[in-house]
């Protein structure tokens, strides 16, 4: 095992041991039920967010990326949540995670606003035209 992948699962069991604390506030039905599809997580998150919950917002993010590893929108804004709670390096992680997808400039502005400076993940290269 690769010691990126291992930082990202110790980084993953750490914040699951926060979760409960956290999630306390929202009820569980509505918590397994809204983390089950991206949009639904993302909204539940961004409310956690606005109520100053940003350990539930997390908690929330790591179980939609828990379903949806590939999913790019919530990583982001998972990344943008580390900075806000002062973790450079594991945003800089969960970015180089992103490398070679497809990143939209609004979704890009939220982290850029939240980390400062930080290298934008290159996206894929697109085939030769024929």
């Amino acid at each position: 095992m690769s010691f990126k992948m291992l930082r990202v699962l110790l980084g993953l069991s750490a914040a699951a041991l926060l979760v409960p604390a956290a999630a306390a506030q929202e009820d569980p039905d509505t918590l397994v039920t809204a983390t089950r599809q991206v949009d639904s997580g993302l909204a539940l998150a961004r409310r956690q967010i606005a109520a100053t919950d940003l350990v539930g917002a997390l908690g929330t993010l790591e179980r939609v990326l828990f379903a949806h590893p590939e999913a790019v929108p919530p990583r982001l804004l998972y990344a943008a949540l580390l900075c806000r709670l002062d973790d450079r390096q594991g945003a800089e992680i969960e970015l180089g995670l992103l490398a070679g997808k497809r990143i939209d400039d609004p979704d890009w502005a939220g982290v850029a606003a939240a980390c400062g400076p930080v290298p934008r993940p290159a996206a894929a290269r697109r085939g030769k035209r024929q």
